[in-house]
């Protein structure tokens, strides 16, 4: 595949490979657990040392150990949003822009509809009520991001389904006596994979700012130890006000980092399925280069001939 031999994928998949793994094994290799609290009474936050690499909060946790145990759950109900939101981009988007007519109309409103609502809010809204312990449960709090993250990928699929439904092999499938769920499953998504990929990817990120989001705002149950809660305590405690970097830092930079090695993944699939980046990446490589602008307009190089200077005429002599 073309997108694995790209410099971005490849940086953002070792930069992701790395997370994700310490994500995994994070609370395993943690110098203490994420409830562990120092034996201290002073009640201030530690700043970075040797025994604290990243300092401790104002009730003595190891902000080290916490930043390793955070990222498994936000990694985790992020990648779990994703897949619910490609699930149903693909049922609704590829069923509409395939099977056309009322459904296509049906379908395609409703996805204008989740598009046109604020997410997070929603999301607020829908999750404030829930007791803590239903805040801490990855599938449920997956499957409600999901339900605003899924419109936009369905509006990209049902325009390259109506593309596809055209194509001489769909048309070839039809007569042949196929059935509807089989041309579908065989023939269309097979070829909507690298957007389906993009797409699960862009709603990754989606997850993980608004999974990070929730927490900080303190939706998410304080008991669930994530990058997002931190971010919680270290606003409810004044810690950028007081200069207590090493407390709201760190998480906010996972967050980032995670997020730029999706993008850089993201980037490397859109320029082979995007005709126009493939273009100019291949130009680039040839030293041809492409600037944006009015079309010049191109004046001869011949020179203009000169009219002719006229000779006058002598008179004859007698």
């Amino acid at each position: 595949m073309r997108a694995l031999r790209s410099p971005k994928v490849l940086a953002g998949s070792a930069l992701l490979l790395v997370l994700l793994l310490l994500a995994v094994v994070g609370p395993l290799i943690a110098p203490h657990s994420a409830d562990w609290q120092a034996d201290r009474t002073s009640g201030l936050p530690l700043a970075p040392s040797g025994r604290f690499w990243l300092g401790t909060d104002q009730q003595q946790h190891d902000l080290f150990s916490r930043l390793l145990s955070g990222g498994r759950d936000t990694l985790l109900i992020s990648f779990l949003a994703g897949l619910f939101a490609c699930v149903l981009s693909v049922a609704v988007g590829v069923t509409a822009g395939f099977v056309g007519g009322l459904v296509d109309d049906l379908l395609s409103a409703l996805a204008n509809i989740f598009l046109a609502l604020p997410g997070l809010l929603i999301l607020m809204v829908i999750m404030k009520p829930l007791p803590p312990a239903e805040t801490s449960d990855p599938l449920l709090i997956g499957s409600v991001i999901a339900l605003t993250a899924w419109a936009w990928g369905a509006r990209v699929l049902r325009a390259q389904t109506l593309a596809l439904r055209a194509a001489d092999y769909v048309e070839a499938a039809r007569v042949i006596g196929e059935r509807t769920w089989r041309i579908i499953l065989f023939e269309v998504v097979p070829n909507l994979l690298p957007i389906l990929a993009s797409a699960f990817i862009f709603t990754v990120i989606y997850g993980i700012g608004t999974y990070t989001a929730l927490a900080w705002l303190g939706v998410i149950s304080p008991a669930s130890v994530t990058w997002g809660t931190v971010l919680n305590e270290a606003q409810a405690s004044g810690a950028a006000v007081n200069g207590y970097w090493w407390w709201y830092l760190p998480p906010a930079l996972a967050v980032a980092l995670v997020g730029i090695a999706l993008a850089l993944v993201n980037f490397g699939i859109d320029e082979v399925i995007n005709p126009r980046l493939t273009s100019a990446r291949t130009g680039r490589a040839r030293g041809v280069v492409f600037r944006l602008g009015l079309t010049p307009v191109l004046k001869s190089a011949a020179p203009q001939a000169a009219s002719p200077t006229p000779v006058p005429l002598k008179e004859a002599q007698p």
